[in-house]
């Protein structure tokens, strides 16, 4: 596109703007009837262009950078087993990006500028070709600073072949984001300079009396040191929060309520699908069952619930059958600083009762890995070595029974003083039987990674030819985040994957936060006991948690590998997989 061209179409959307500063959304994202089973009509090609769009919510204007002048972006629908082609333009003034999360594609249209492309300059347009060799609920969105975070994503839905293994009537897609009206430059320098800038909901000293009369002076002393000497806080749940962040739901604010109309008696497939930049959500709708019967993408054996933990780039699909009343969406943020919400109903303008907030979790030192650690008061600095090693570290491998594979994961051998790393687990664990901080003490069933069970084929070997270990490493008060202790841009080089071996993966989240690790260009089978193991492209770690998943690599190429909280990536949690 000539540079006349680009300014013209600027200054036309500046002048629609000024006339219509209505909230603009795709027509999928509207309040709306969904989609009916026999009404999906993918296609094989689809036009995207990138530009700023004004974007109001809640009757505030901001500046969006916006897919085809929509926040979230169109309804990209592809069917299993065509080739198809998306051309994307970017009309911004700044180098963009579109990466397809959870597909399978070669390493050139993966999207991930500096790994698998240059990315796309302003007035250029790429186009992306491939053949669709999966089915399911996915998402798309820029991987270029801070894009994502400013509007630039979407949902991805491809149709299989044949039919779906269970039947239902309509469906709605449900896109989960979080929307802040600052400048993501400022919110990533805010929390570098300060890890809980955005944490309205820190202890306090009535919190403490009420600890004491609780658990005694001494053990909460100990406990508050122990903290103390690790610079860190068990109430920093999210970097970024409701202080900034308004939850969306297909673009709407909790005030604005999202509506989706069905009719009674019908079963409803919920396609969600965790947009955010930094917000993990648990999501429920009370009053109704719910029964998971796909995680990324895949179909796994049916799990009735009645909430789940949806990590950043996660995506679940739940079918339920409403009654004749309405019914609340809800997703309340991990850290409970705020929620988004939409209604289900048989007619429009029908509203359920909206749940309120639950009480902010508390970490403690055994929910972080840090159990064991020196109590000491005086004198006492901690251990920051794992179990299973002796002093000088000298032992290879950690036993544990409960994490499959032999040996379990390698001992970190952290490098002395090094500033990225505030402490390394003592004794992580196996956690994939927990649903996450905060949930299991309602009454009701909440989902956990050991539900899932795949039914999918199992088209590769048990046995592992190679075993692997990657350490998720952190210094908060630093905002330093990292793999194995080194930076993205302290890396000698990429880790390697051997094309189509089976490889064994440990990850061992050394670290107090959660965080949604995406492996890009192949699949991710969780190792949770199940005799069918379900396929992940995103899983949610928990601090202080080792978890195994086998891989096997069957596209050449570079790839990326980070965490989905962008500010983490941002701050070094990102490294390339090279497969050769």
């Amino acid at each position: 596109m000539h540079r006349r061209k680009f300014l013209g179409y600027g200054g036309a959307a500046v002048a629609a703007a000024a006339l219509d500063l209505s909230l603009v959304l795709p027509a999928w994202a509207r309040a709306g009837n969904g989609t009916k089973l026999g009404n999906r009509q993918p296609r094989s090609r689809y036009d995207l262009s990138i530009g700023y769009q004004d974007f109001k919510v809640d009757g505030k204007l901001g500046r969006a950078t916006a897919v085809n002048g929509s926040v979230p972006g169109p309804l990209v629908r592809l069917r299993e087993g065509d080739y198809v082609n998306l051309n994307v333009t970017n009309l911004l003034d700044a180098d963009s990006s579109i990466h397809w999360h959870g597909m399978l594609v070669p390493f050139p249209m993966d999207g991930v500028p500096g790994v698998t492309f240059a990315g796309i300059p302003p007035g250029d347009t790429y186009h992306y070709e491939y053949r669709v060799k999966q089915a399911g609920t996915y998402w798309y969105h820029s991987h270029s600073k801070f894009q994502e975070q400013t509007g630039t994503y979407g949902p991805l839905i491809i149709d299989p072949k044949d039919a779906d293994p269970f039947s239902y009537d309509r469906e709605f897609v449900i896109v989960l984001s979080d929307w802040s009206f600052e400048d993501p430059d400022a919110i990533f320098n805010n929390i570098n300079l300060e890890g809980h800038y955005y944490n309205f909901q820190r202890r306090t000293f009535w919190d403490f009396l009420d600890d004491v009369s609780d658990r005694g002076l001494m053990p909460t002393m100990r406990e508050r040191m122990a903290w103390g000497r690790m610079r860190m806080s068990p109430v920093d749940l999210a970097d970024v929060t409701g202080a900034t962040y308004t939850y969306l739901l297909n673009g709407h604010s909790p005030d604005m309520n999202w509506e989706g109309i069905f009719k009674p008696g019908e079963t409803l497939r919920l396609r969600f699908i965790n947009a955010s930049a930094m917000t993990v959500y648990d999501v429920r709708i009370p009053g109704m069952d719910m029964s998971v019967v796909a995680a990324d993408g895949k179909n796994v054996k049916p799990v009735d619930v009645h909430e789940f933990r949806i990590g950043v780039a996660e995506t679940y699909d739940v079918l339920v059958k409403p009654g004749e009343q309405a019914y609340t969406i809800f997703a309340e943020s991990l850290d409970r600083s705020g929620y988004t919400r939409g209604t289900l109903a048989p007619q429009p303008g029908m509203k359920a009762a909206v749940p309120n907030l639950r009480e902010r979790p508390v970490r403690t030192l055994d929910d972080i890995g840090m159990g064991m650690m020196d109590d000491s008061i005086f004198g006492g600095h901690g251990s920051h070595k794992m179990e299973g090693m002796d002093h000088k570290g000298h032992k290879h491998h950690m036993q544990d029974p409960n994490i499959p594979g032999p040996n379990g994961p390698k001992p970190f051998m952290e490098e002395k003083g090094a500033p990225g790393i505030a402490m390394v687990a003592m004794n992580p664990k196996d956690r994939l039987s927990e649903p996450g901080i905060g949930l299991g003490k309602d009454g009701w069933k909440v989902l956990t990674y050991r539900d899932l069970i795949s039914v999918e084929p199992q088209e590769y070997a048990a046995t592992p030819d190679r075993e692997m270990t990657i350490n998720l490493t952190a210094n908060m008060d630093r905002y330093m985040f990292s793999l194995d202790g080194k930076l993205f841009s302290e890396h000698e080089g990429p880790y390697l994957f051997k094309h189509n071996e089976r490889l064994r993966l440990y990850m061992v989240n050394h670290t107090m936060m959660d965080h949604p690790m995406h492996l890009h260009g192949m699949w991710m089978q969780l190792e949770n006991g199940a005799p069918a193991l379900p396929f992940k492209h995103t899983i949610l770690v928990k601090p202080g948690e080792k978890l195994s998943a086998l891989i096997t690599p069957v596209e050449k190429g570079d790839w990326a590998f980070h965490c989905h909280l962008l500010y983490h990536m941002e701050g070094g949690m990102f490294q390339v997989v090279r497969v050769a």
